[in-house]
């Protein structure tokens, strides 16, 4: 009777007790965070999934462990890293970008996978529906090819005497025929000439510079992916160089030296990767939880860049702006 009598108020105390209390006698959740980017470097992206944990009531050393796995740069460096990302046995692996998991899905993880990518993950066959994924993996997709007429408008809007846009874009990224379509469409309707640059290797860019020149394009828009955010300061020092003005859909790519970015907020997209871990954490399965869209958008401009190509930026887009890079 004394055992049952015990038994009971244990249970009823663990019912009443705060969830903060009852997590800290489980054993901490182990997230890997995998990344192509520089290790040590400070990014904003992990700083805003780090924060968004502990939003959530995780604390690191206590409730959470937190591994970190860096590219350097390179999808070839995590290829390198897998067996030690397996063998640290985390409960959800956490990839940044379609760089970083790239290799986790080749080496056939098992384990819940939260991403972030800039494709359509079901045109890319990684999930089966936005709504239901099916199987480990779920997360956010940066895809908006809906932004494109949006960003190329932005452009006009500064530089009025536009007649012609160079559309440099990577052909393998998931999506990519419904970019070009924007692209065409929004062209159009601006009254732009407009032509379709694929590019998916420096070689071919240095190419397609070397025509933007040669065919005198007003400007460019690039579609972002992650081959086009590893080239945004090469871009950049062209634009400069042959004052050929700049749209993209990452901030990144103004912050690297580009005229201006229209799209998603990078860092609210990572905050909200941690809530799926938390659901993971609490039981849901990754198949069952919907990929979700950029819900926030930032309009990025480098006011900098356009002093030096002597461009005169409306007062009316600097007061709309979310950040103005002087």
């Amino acid at each position: 009777m004394k055992r049952r009598v015990i038994c009971q108020w244990l249970g009823a105390a663990l019912l009443a007790a705060p969830a903060s209390t009852i997590a800290q006698t489980e054993r901490p959740m182990r997230v890997a965070w995998v990344s192509v980017d520089q290790a040590g470097a400070k990014s904003p992206v992990f700083a805003a999934f780090r924060a968004g944990l502990a939003q959530l009531g995780y604390l690191e050393g206590k409730t959470l462990v937190l591994d970190t796995w860096w590219g350097d740069g390179s999808a070839e460096r995590l290829v390198a890293q897998r067996a030690d990302i397996l063998r640290s046995q985390p409960d959800v692996i956490v990839a940044q970008g379609g760089v970083a998991l790239g290799p986790m899905l080749d080496a056939g993880v098992t384990r819940p996978l939260v991403f972030s990518m800039s494709g359509d993950p079901v045109l890319a066959k990684i999930v089966a529906a936005y709504g239901k994924p099916g199987g480990n993996r779920t997360g956010i997709t940066l895809f908006a090819s809906e932004l494109i007429g949006k960003r190329m408008a932005l452009l006009k809007e500064i530089v009025p005497a536009m007649r012609s846009i160079a559309v440099i874009g990577n052909p393998q990224h998931p999506g990519a025929p419904r970019e070009i379509e924007a692209a065409r469409i929004a062209a159009a309707r601006l009254g732009l000439a407009q032509r379709y640059f694929p590019s998916q290797t420096q070689a071919e860019l240095d190419g397609i510079l070397a025509d933007i020149t040669r065919h005198r394009f007003d400007a460019i828009l690039v579609l972002s992916d992650g081959f086009a955010l590893n080239q945004a300061q090469r871009i950049a020092e062209f634009s400069l160089r042959e004052k050929v003005p700049v749209v993209a859909g990452w901030a990144t790519f103004a912050q690297r030296g580009n005229l201006m970015a229209y799209g998603p907020e990078f860092e609210d997209v990572h905050r909200r990767l941690a809530s799926y871990v938390d659901r993971i954490r609490k039981g849901a399965r990754p198949g069952d939880l919907p990929i979700e869209q950029p819900t926030k958008f930032e309009l990025v401009i480098n006011l900098k860049t356009a002093r030096a190509m002597g461009i005169t930026i409306p007062q009316s887009l600097l007061l709309r702006a979310d950040e103005v890079i002087q």
